[in-house]
């Protein structure tokens, strides 16, 4: 984390991508007074504060901007408003952009969208995060124009891996694919554990046992599936015994295509984050 030591980090946006992010910069060294947050709403600002964090009001009426300074003084603007409200937020700082790597956690906007709205401004990383960025154990897709520096696409790789692993794609249109992938695949896990937990109770198991049961066995296969040096599949075959009961339920899933439904799934997300993105473009 050296090349965030001593950067001035300001988020623009205190919600919980941004808290997600922030919980992981503390976590691994960056100061508090190193941290600046702008965002209108006052129990925001007060959580913060409670963490020594230094907070704006870009609504204030004061006799200086309180978003220019938010930005003026920082070496990293990262973005974390809404992308519907994007372009009305950064209009108030665009034009004293100098310098600052510009990241976005906005879904949606284009590097191209963006820097439309900051007046031509071409420092910008976009990444595509998810939800367990919450605890540090978040999968984020990371794009860059090729007018950014190796620096600063070090300091932003730096920045994002604090919420988890990261991952570079070389074409913008990827992080479609790193939506399916990650940035939505919560939902699909969550979807799952909802679908094991209600069979469970059904079979008679209360449901907090069915949960406690559920959960642990999802942690346990995620984690041997990263600690292997084998594939998915080959893990699979080893827990699947020949006439046993794990390949009586394999069998199931995949006369009901399983395969097929988790990709149509997928698909169907991929094709509406490159609707979304259209629509934000227009």
């Amino acid at each position: 984390m050296s090349e965030l030591i001593g950067k001035k980090i300001s988020f623009i946006g205190g919600g919980n991508m941004a808290q997600a992010l922030i919980s992981g910069l503390l976590g691994r060294g960056v100061k508090p007074a190193d941290i600046t947050v702008a965002d209108p709403s006052e129990a925001i600002r007060g959580s913060l504060i409670d963490r020594q964090i230094q907070t704006v009001d870009p609504t204030a009426n004061t006799d200086t901007d309180n978003a220019h300074i938010a930005v003026t003084t920082a070496d990293v603007v990262v973005l974390a408003v809404k992308p519907q409200v994007m372009s009305k937020v950064v209009a108030d700082f665009a034009p004293v952009l100098d310098k600052q790597l510009v990241i976005s956690v906005a879904a949606g906007l284009s590097t191209q969208s963006l820097s439309q709205m900051l007046g031509g401004y071409q420092n910008i990383v976009r990444a595509m995060p998810n939800t367990p960025a919450m605890i540090q154990k978040g999968a984020t897709g990371l794009y860059a124009n090729t007018s950014i520096s190796d620096s600063d696409k070090q300091l932003a790789a730096k920045l994002m891996s604090a919420a988890g692993l990261i991952s570079w794609v070389t074409n913008e249109d990827q992080l479609h694919a790193v939506t399916a992938v990650s940035g939505s695949a919560p939902a699909y896990f969550f979807y799952m554990l909802e679908a094991m937990i209600d069979a469970g109770v059904r079979m008679g198991l209360d449901e907090k046992q069915a949960a406690a049961l559920t959960m642990q066995t999802a942690l346990g296969a995620a984690q041997m599936a990263i600690a292997s040096d084998e594939t998915p599949a080959e893990l699979r075959r080893k827990v699947t015994s020949p006439n046993g009961t794990t390949q009586a339920a394999i069998e199931s899933l995949q006369q009901h295509d399983f395969h097929q439904i988790i990709a149509q799934a997928m698909q169907a997300c991929y094709e509406r984050s490159e609707q979304i993105s259209q629509e934000l473009a227009q």
